[in-house]
């Protein structure tokens, strides 16, 4: 147990939640405004299954009433040694409280953890800045679309145009679980091998979809019975997001992103969302523009850092030029060698 008293007459406590914890957890996650859907107990059980990392799922009370929660998973990686993520694999998660003592509370024992278990830092991927006191990336953005006024009429001519391209192509957009998940399969792995990305493991999806049955829900693009294009989205608290979204770039000719996007908006405006999120893009670059022209709005992330090793915040996108040389080898490697050893090397990169 770890303990920190903000102030002497008011004590906060925190501890590492066990599965015991995991109704209550739900229940305050719920009553937050700032939440995510990553934020529930759920995911912890995603990650252990689908990549063998241990969940550290902190809770902070004051008495018996729980006033924040930070879930958090170790990676132990060949390639960047240890460390705390909350959350790795996805957009958000990070610190939940109900007050800023209860934040820095759950802060600093996630500090204290890092250094007990020898991890370089803590990173904390935040919507807003929380913390100004940490060093903070804001590196990327999430492209959120308001469902409240999308219509045909109102979409761009240009957007209107290739979705009826694909749709005279003869593309067919298909919505449903688990049945669809092995073409979502083939589509995603072909694609980001094709990025020179190793791709995340089947069973990443399958745990997502078995924990989550309600919530996720796998979105195809067919070409006479061939998947070209396809997703998975996950919804929570009036948000759909699309945190996993490829084609395959062999038909881009015929437009499998347009058809596909659109199908899903339609399918989260019909299930009441008041926003989509397209998931997070590099301001300028190619996934940027796409989203923009749907009508999407950025929304800056900050990635905010406990250094417990000292040094400087850690760099592990693709656009780092070290990893150049990596991606290009990658993109040239068979496609079942690729998607048997991806899933090995992708584990260690949160």
């Amino acid at each position: 147990m770890l303990a920190y008293t903000p102030m002497e007459d008011v004590a906060v406590r925190i501890d590492t939640a066990t599965e015991g914890d995991a109704r209550a957890w739900n229940e305050f996650v719920a009553s937050q405004s700032q939440a995510s859907g990553y934020h529930a107990w759920g995911w912890g059980t995603v990650f252990e299954r689908a990549f063998g990392h241990e969940p550290i799922y902190l809770i902070a009370r004051r008495g018996d009433t729980i006033v924040g929660v930070l879930p958090l998973v170790a990676i132990k990686s060949v390639l960047f040694g240890r460390t705390l993520t909350s959350l790795p694999f996805v957009n958000y998660g990070g610190v939940l409280a109900a007050d800023e003592q209860a934040g820095q509370a759950l802060v600093d024992a996630a500090g204290d953890l890092a250094r007990s278990m020898r991890c370089g830092h803590v990173e904390l991927r935040h919507a807003g800045r929380r913390f100004p006191a940490l060093p903070c990336k804001q590196h990327k953005v999430a492209m959120r679309l308001p469902l409240s006024g999308v219509s045909w009429e109102r979409l761009d001519k240009k957007v209107r145009n290739q979705i009826r391209k694909a749709e005279k192509s003869g593309l067919t957009a298909h919505v449903g679980g688990a049945e669809l998940l092995g073409e979502f399969y083939r589509v995603f792995a072909r694609n980001m091998r094709d990025l020179g990305t190793p791709v995340y493991s089947r069973a990443l999806f399958e745990e997502v979809l078995r924990v989550f049955p309600d919530n996720a829900h796998v979105h195809v693009i067919r070409l006479q019975g061939t998947p070209v294009g396809a997703a998975v989205t996950y919804h929570a608290a009036g948000m759909m997001e699309m945190p996993w979204a490829s084609s395959v770039r062999d038909y881009n000719a015929l437009c499998p992103n347009h058809l596909l996007y659109w199908s899903i908006i339609q399918f989260a405006a019909a299930m009441g969302h008041a926003v989509l999120d397209f998931g997070r893009s590099t301001p300028g670059e190619g996934t940027f523009k796409f989203k923009e022209q749907w009508g999407a709005e950025p929304l800056a992330l900050h990635w905010e850092y406990v250094l417990a090793a000292g040094g400087a915040m850690p760099d592990v996108s693709p656009a780092n030029p070290k990893f150049q040389a990596a991606i290009e080898i990658w993109k040239r490697l068979p496609l079942p060698l690729a998607t048997r050893i991806g899933p090995h090397v992708v584990r260690g990169i949160p």
